[in-house]
């Protein structure tokens, strides 16, 4: 067979897709993993001793043999107990008559979550007793024999979901909180969605799963990196952040299509959306622009998205980072209510109150507002103030409440100062209510927009605490945001420039020259995915030029282009135009399960500090054991030593 035919053959193959499959079902969370197949259920008791699932049991089997492993949920008056395993709960009859003593000693002294195997008849439960809210509820085992497997110590906790349990006892043992049905639906959810993304990805449009390396090197620019020592003197490996530069170097390669499920890791602190390992879905394509790739994703999340939830609808809107700035505060809005920023500095062209002058008077010097929907009846003083100190200690710039009714304007002494045609047409320009607030600030455009984006989330969340309901939690509002600034000023020194993305993004076609005369004015080709307000992805089209790449990183970023002289090289032989995109795994689930936090939907997390609760990690090395990595540990006493000296 000659290449050619092979490899068109290899595609055909890969372009089926692979049948639809059940998932599980436990109680109603798992609804949205189970749909009628076409043509098989998984077999979820092959090569297992039982014959059969705790949850899969129902009145069609009634009059079955069946063996069942499981944990003991509870037990009640030692005459039935609840057995439960990953697919669900089963009632179970403990045999009263004597001549199954055995039996009953079994069950009844086992204590709860005992780990079980049972062996009987699937019978009816009695009428009237049937327990509609279990999926096995109308049928129960009477149970003829009985094996303790492993008996369980005194817990810790409580498997129960509703019982309250803080996160450092959950990460403590970890092992026990994954047995939790909420812990057992995330994970499993996650496993549908990434497997049916690689059927997107790979069966439906050709795209290769390729591993990369996890000891690279050290690169310039981004997050801090973990470095892992080598047994050369002085010479470390690097954990990388992303495979950014090896995707590049695949589509070099003629690779074409590359994805991957990437671990990267950042040495930098925990938050609810972080934390120091996590998960991409890490795409990369050859002779694509930003149309193809957006595209792409859309069809990909269509294709993988739950059933439970409302189907995904394409395409996904778009707004530029400059109109995402003015309209919401912010480069990853939340769409899923209003209490949008409106420029009203010309309302107040002519005002005599003096910050609002003063403002305007300045350039790029404007005034902005947000409308509160009911806030005469849901805010209180307490909550003005709040927000007035919040804007004077975290931007320095001062909020006036101006509400419709003009004897509520609490500790507002300056609201008297609004004439009567600037209240109508503020009216007007905020399309008001009665009892809705006015929440203005003046000053430079970017700080005022983003103090008032800071607040309307604030009041969101101040208004939903009150009863309101503001975000539907049903809903997914996706939004991409394009044409990004390509650098922006470092903080520690703003006569220099850092990329907004990463040094490889491509400039803005219309915008190449400006890299030679004013490179920060400069847009890249880089894209965000945001939804509900979270950065869910985001990539850009690269730079396929080596000359481009190096004056980029040399010239502008001023970096030393020695680290990245492998890329360079590459670049200059015959580097295909190519783009891609990163999908972040853990928030991406995180918000389909509505979870507070990537750690619930992520098998074994770090705490809030980076640690592994439940073993200690990070550790202590002996002395000895890192003399063959040529390291030495400088312990506090150690450094107060040398200051003395």
């Amino acid at each position: 067979m000659s290449f050619p035919s092979w490899l068109s053959q290899l595609y055909r193959g890969l372009s089926r897709p692979i049948r639809r499959t059940t998932q599980p079902i436990w109680g109603s969370l798992y609804r949205s993993l189970v749909q009628s197949s076409q043509r098989r259920n998984p077999e979820f008791s092959s090569f297992a001793v039982r014959t059969n699932t705790c949850g899969e049991l129902r009145s069609s089997h009634l009059g079955q043999e069946v063996t069942l492993c499981g944990w003991i949920q509870y037990r009640r008056q030692n005459t039935f107990l609840v057995l439960r395993d990953f697919h669900g709960l089963v009632q179970v009859v403990i045999p009263q008559d004597e001549s199954a003593a055995s039996v009953r000693k079994i069950l009844c002294e086992a204590p709860v979550e005992s780990v079980v195997q049972v062996s009987g008849t699937v019978i009816s439960r009695p009428a009237g007793q049937e327990n509609p809210k279990m999926p096995t509820g109308e049928i129960e085992i009477k149970v003829k024999t009985a094996e303790l497997l492993n008996a369980c110590k005194k817990l810790p906790f409580e498997i129960k979901d509703f019982m309250k349990k803080t996160e450092g006892l959950r990460l403590q043992y970890r092992y026990l909180d994954l047995r939790s049905f909420q812990m057992q639906y995330n994970l499993r959810l996650r496993s549908q969605m990434v497997m049916k993304m690689r059927e997107y990805l790979c069966n439906l449009h050709g795209f290769v799963d390729i591993e990369t390396p996890t000891l690279f090197k050290r690169t310039p620019g981004g997050a801090k990196e973990f470095l892992v020592p080598s047994r050369e003197p002085g010479k470390f490996y690097s954990l990388p952040q992303s495979p950014q530069q090896f995707k590049q170097l695949l589509m070099v390669g003629g690779l074409d299509r590359y994805f991957q499920v990437a671990r990267c890791y950042r040495d930098e602190g925990s938050r609810p959306d972080r934390q120091p390992e996590f998960t991409q879905i890490d795409i990369e394509m050859s002779f694509v622009d930003q149309t193809g790739i957006q595209s792409l994703i859309e069809g990909l999340l269509q294709y993988s998205w739950p059933n439970d939830k409302d189907p995904v609808v394409v395409p996904f809107p778009t707004v530029t980072f400059t109109e995402a700035l003015a309209t919401y505060g912010t480069d990853k809005p939340d769409t899923r209510f209003g209490m949008k920023i409106i420029d009203i500095s010309d309302v107040f062209r002519n005002t005599e109150i003096g910050f609002l002058q003063d403002a305007l008077s300045k350039p790029h010097g404007t005034v902005k507002a947000i409308c509160i929907p009911e806030g005469a009846k849901y805010l209180k003083r307490k909550d003005i103030e709040s927000i007035r100190k919040f804007a004077a200690d975290h931007f320095n710039q001062e909020i006036l409440p101006v509400f419709l009714n003009a004897n509520r304007n609490w500790n507002s002494p300056v609201a008297s100062f609004i004439m009567e045609s600037q209240r109508l047409e503020l009216i007007r320009l905020m399309d008001t209510q009665e009892e809705d607030v006015v929440l203005l600030t003046a000053g430079e455009h970017n700080k005022a927009c983003s103090l008032l984006g800071k607040l309307r989330l604030e009041c969101a969340d101040l208004l939903e605490t009150r009863g309101m309901v503001l975000r539907d939690p049903t809903l997914f509002s996706f939004l991409w945001v394009v044409d990004f600034p390509l650098f922006l000023p470092k903080e520690e020194n703003p006569r220099e420039l850092e990329s907004a993305h990463h040094p490889f993004t491509a400039p803005h076609p219309s915008d190449i020259h400006l890299l030679y005369t004013e490179p920060k004015k400069a847009r890249s080709q880089h894209y965000d995915l945001v939804l509900n307000g979270n950065e869910i992805g985001g990539g850009s089209i690269r730079i396929h030029n080596a000359e481009l790449q190096r004056y980029i990183l040399a010239t502008l970023l001023k970096e030393d282009v020695k680290m990245l002289s492998h890329l360079l090289q590459a670049l200059d032989y015959g580097a295909p135009p190519h783009g891609g995109i990163a999908l972040g795994l853990d928030r991406l689930i995180c918000l389909v399960t509505g979870s507070p936090s990537i750690r619930d939907v992520i098998a074994f997390p770090k705490s809030f500090r980076g640690h592994d609760l439940m073993s200690n990690a990070p550790d202590s090395i002996p002395s000895e054991e890192l003399k063959p990595y040529h390291i030495r540990v400088s312990w506090p006493t150690d450094s107060k030593a040398e200051r003395a000296h």
